[in-house]
């Protein structure tokens, strides 16, 4: 079997979960000591020292200051080499390892390609490699991330899936026709799973046009965060502001969507066109 060497004994978010403890204990201060000096929850804490949630600059900056070893410095350098993963822009980082694993319901909206939860490793990689100044091993690392990340939609507790997606998504070439066969064969399979659902919009809707983006709905009343995409960097935010106009961005792309069923025979019919 595999060792994830980012999950792994010796993975620098182990490590930064690891070192708070011992710092904290030999401080004799409880968690929740910490987390006044964070300005965040007991429990965010306590994942912190578990490596189930991924530190921020400023939680690293402020435990470099509170305990003050490794000339002040230990922290923000894990940091630094947990943003060093392989495959995963910095930025992505807290959507892919802390966002996504612990939503509830994800739902997503996707103009141009397959959602990256659904695509093939085939298709990831003719997407990925289209990126300028790509080397061969970025990619690899990219599609090996991509691949990961669609065990969120395997394990014993999903979340829900609700993809939406534009048609013409179906008929734009990624690769040759066998990657396209594929691929959407891969979203026939997938659908029938009881946790996803995909929906095609129809391509008169234009207010889908400025973009794609997620919503995960989050467990413990969390507040509801966004993923969204552009063509230099994407955004990972939870402010209210953000996540609203989101919604209502979704609510009305959704007005579009086909149902289920007439989707799945959409998706069959073009199927049949990738010869």
């Amino acid at each position: 079997m595999s060792i994830d060497p980012f999950s792994g004994p010796d993975s620098p978010r182990v490590r930064f979960g690891a070192e708070m403890r011992r710092l904290r204990e030999e401080a004799q201060l409880s968690q929740g000591a910490v987390a006044s000096r964070l300005g965040c929850t007991q429990t965010q804490v306590s994942r912190l020292e578990a490596a189930t949630r991924t530190p921020s600059k400023s939680d690293a900056e402020r435990l470099d200051r509170l305990f003050g070893v490794g000339g002040g410095t230990l922290f923000t350098g894990l940091h630094r080499r947990i943003l060093a993963r392989p495959g995963s822009p910095d930025w992505f980082t807290s959507w892919a390892e802390e966002i996504e694993p612990a939503a509830l319901v994800l739902r997503s909206w996707d103009p141009l390609l397959v959602p990256g939860l659904l695509q093939t490793e085939s298709y990831a990689r003719q997407v990925l490699s289209q990126e300028p100044r790509m080397t061969p091993q970025q990619v690899d690392e990219r599609v090996q991330a991509r691949v990961r990340r669609r065990q969120i939609l395997e394990k014993d507790d999903p979340p829900l899936f609700l993809a939406l997606v534009d048609i013409g998504v179906l008929r734009r070439p990624v690769g040759a026709a066998g990657v396209m066969r594929e691929q959407l064969d891969h979203l026939q399979e997938v659908a029938q799973r009881p946790n996803v659902s995909i929906q095609l919009v129809d391509q008169r809707c234009l207010m889908g046009l400025l973009g794609a983006f997620m919503i995960a709905e989050l467990p413990h009343g969390q507040t509801d965060t966004i993923h969204v995409d552009s063509s230099a960097e994407g955004q990972v935010s939870a402010d209210p502001s953000l996540v609203t106009s989101i919604w209502s961005r979704y609510e009305a792309i959704r007005r579009w969507a086909y149902p289920d069923h007439m989707s799945l025979k959409m998706i069959e019919d073009v199927k049949q066109e990738w010869t």
